[in-house]
């Protein structure tokens, strides 16, 4: 081999080498930045898709409405019963990877879901419902609310009677409900912190309005009369609110 045709040889060995040595680890990192990229879009879509339970504003202020609830107690309720439902269920969604992205569908799906998802999956949903059907004042069932009351129940005191009964009767904790059961209404209650859209709840129907029979939502004011509370828990139903959700 010519000198000169040797030395342009070496040149060309050498450069390929210093190339392929610094050219595989770019390549890699580029296929490594291409997939760390495709994970974190991955992650950033389930993390969007998930459902996130949010606490709703309190309508009202902690002594709106007394005599009938006191502000101890919905200071009490709010801020550390409620808040902590909040955070548990979060918490369970986060730990249980628990995909799914709406309120509706979670329950929807109750039976698959731990007990820690499920309790605190409905605590969250009910106090955030039952906060909304109450308000300072009260009322009175408007005109569509008081028609399909008077037509399921035949009137609104045997409507009332109705469901002060299943507050009165349901054992332990729970809550009362009244719920349109497709275009039906229909009156009853659930265990612990169970409610009418659970899958695998015993009543079932869309929840028009609520009624918490825990005793940590009376027991401050009221001791042991439960029922008490619940005559006094009539003065302060949203009615308005209640016919919105009939519609």
């Amino acid at each position: 081999m010519k000198k000169t045709n040797r030395r342009k040889f070496v040149q060309t060995a050498v450069k390929a080498t210093v190339l392929t040595s610094m050219g595989a680890p770019a390549i890699f990192s580029a296929a490594c930045a291409t997939k760390s990229t495709e994970e974190t879009d991955e992650d950033t879509a389930t993390a969007l898709a998930a459902l996130s339970f949010a606490q709703v504003k309190l309508p009202y202020d902690y002594a709106a409405l007394e005599p009938n609830i006191d502000a101890t107690t919905m200071d009490i309720h709010y801020n550390k019963h409620h808040a902590a439902y909040i955070k548990n269920v979060n918490d369970a969604i986060a730990e249980e990877k628990i995909a799914f992205g709406t309120e509706a569908e979670f329950f929807a799906n109750t039976s698959k879901l731990s007990a820690k998802a499920r309790n605190n999956g409905g605590g969250a949903y009910n106090h955030n419902f039952f906060w909304q059907v109450m308000k300072p004042g009260g009322g009175v069932p408007p005109g569509k609310l008081a028609d399909a009351i008077n037509g399921s129940f035949e009137s609104f005191e045997k409507f009332k009677e109705q469901f002060t009964a299943a507050a009165m009767t349901r054992f332990g904790s729970g809550w009362a409900w009244l719920v349109n059961d497709n275009g039906t209404l229909k009156i009853g209650s659930t265990p612990n912190q169970d409610n009418p859209l659970m899958d695998n709840s015993d009543f079932k129907g869309t929840p028009l309005l609520a009624l918490d029979v825990w005793e940590h939502a009376y027991y401050l004011k009221y001791q042991n009369k439960r029922n008490e509370y619940v005559a006094n828990w009539w003065n302060v139903v949203n009615w308005d609110e209640v016919a919105s959700r009939l519609e």
